[in-house]
């Protein structure tokens, strides 16, 4: 498994290596985090950096932009956006962009090819999890042939999780030796298992001082399978009457799982509190933490919760297992089965030492394994090493002295 820890050649003059980051999303999730932090903590006396995406992702950004980021507005959805195109290889012809790194599968199809065409030197797709919209869509989409195609514009794969790097191997037949696994890292600093929740935070919310408090801190989306957790409420509060659910994001479904809420009797213990950006406060008011997701690349918030010293319920799926160990960092149950996501609350509820030392040993997890340092370090010598292979003679020599991925941690 490459993880960052081949070459350290690079170009190390006094002109630094220009980096376009490219984005299609017009919301803001982990990826779009991912992204922030690279923008902000990558080196610039290496790195002169640049952010092309949708004017809507901008505007969700709003200041948090590093100033000296040049930005470049811009959409490339479909292959017939001559618009977004000409646009996106204007700023990589004008800023003379040494390499084009794009964030998803979809913005990678269309910059690829564009970065291909204008002779970037280096392109990169990160890959934050498997697009399970393509199941059932049909040969192409479903069977990754267009995947196969667009990887030739592409030298270098970063996967944010070993369950991505077996997406990309496994199913798109991607060639080993351009998988690197990176995790992405949080800013571990701002949690701290000791912080108490603000003061009239419960009271507020129509809690007593001794209610269990569960907390799902995720948007309300299919994806995160909010109505499993719902349906295992009333199992929960069969054995713990007082336990209370917080569900902090908004998304699609608020309106159908409130109404759920409603006819499972259980509104009394359920608060949705939409979006909101004080995590580390929601998170001190939790007893534990909950994520009933379907599929993930890796969950920022599986990290940000052990960071903060709460021990998680998750779904075994994708990259979450990475971060909640079953039985060493958290619970992990199958995707879908409200029964087994009732049955490993209340053992974690009924064992407030389970609950203790399972929070513990993954607050030490994450602060070795999920720290920002660790994170920018790693890109940045992906970066470095994909430059130093650059100018490197084009032969099968370019991938040489990279260890292939290896799909087990």
């Amino acid at each position: 498994m490459d993880v960052g820890n081949g070459s350290t050649q690079g170009r190390m003059s006094t002109k630094p290596i220009s980096v376009l980051m490219f984005a299609n999303a017009t919301v803001r999730g982990g990826a779009e985090e991912h992204i922030l932090e690279l923008l902000s903590r990558l080196d610039r006396r290496r790195f002169r950096l640049h952010l092309a995406c949708p004017a809507a992702l901008l505007e969700k950004y709003a200041n948090e932009i590093p100033k000296d980021i040049q930005v470049a507005p811009l959409m490339l959805d479909h292959v017939w956006d001559l618009r977004g195109a000409f646009c996106l290889a204007q700023a990589l012809y004008r800023q003379k962009i040494d390499i084009l790194h794009s964030h998803m599968f979809r913005a990678s199809l269309f910059a690829s090819p564009i970065g291909w065409l204008c002779r970037v030197p280096v392109i990169i797709e990160t890959s934050h999890g498997r697009e399970v919209w393509r199941e059932g869509q049909g040969w192409l989409k479903s069977k990754y042939f267009v995947d196969r195609v667009a990887s030739k514009f592409v030298e270098q794969y970063i996967a944010v999780s070993y369950a991505t790097g077996r997406h990309l191997t496994e199913q798109k037949n991607i060639p080993t030796k351009k998988i690197r696994v990176i995790h992405n890292g949080c800013n571990l600093e701002k949690f701290d298992p000791g912080r108490p929740a603000p003061e009239g935070l419960r009271r507020s919310l129509g809690f007593g001082d001794s209610d269990p408090v569960l907390v799902a801190l995720a948007r309300l989306e299919p994806q995160k399978g909010h109505h499993v957790l719902l349906e295992a409420m009333p199992m929960v509060l069969r054995e713990f009457p007082n336990a209370r659910l917080v569900c902090i994001g908004d998304g699609v479904l608020r309106l159908d799982l409130e109404k759920q809420t409603d006819s499972l009797g259980i509104r009394d213990a359920v608060r949705f509190v939409g979006h909101q950006t004080n995590a580390p406060d929601w998170l001190a008011l939790a007893d534990l933490t909950v994520l009933p997701s379907y599929y993930e690349g890796l969950p920022l918030v599986a990290i940000e919760s052990l960071a903060a010293g709460r021990a998680m319920v998750a779904t075994a799926v994708d990259g979450t297992p990475d971060v909640v160990v079953d039985g060493k960092t958290g619970l992990t149950v199958p995707p879908g089965d409200s029964k087994k996501m009732a049955e490993a609350l209340c053992i974690l509820l009924r064992d407030s030492e389970l609950r203790h030392s399972l929070a513990q040993a993954g607050r030490r997890h994450v602060l070795e394994a999920f720290s920002l340092r660790k994170f920018v370090s790693e890109t940045e010598q992906c970066y470095l090493d994909a430059w130093s292979r650059h100018q490197q003679p084009l032969t099968a020599a370019r991938f040489k002295g990279t260890e292939e991925f290896n799909c087990r941690p």
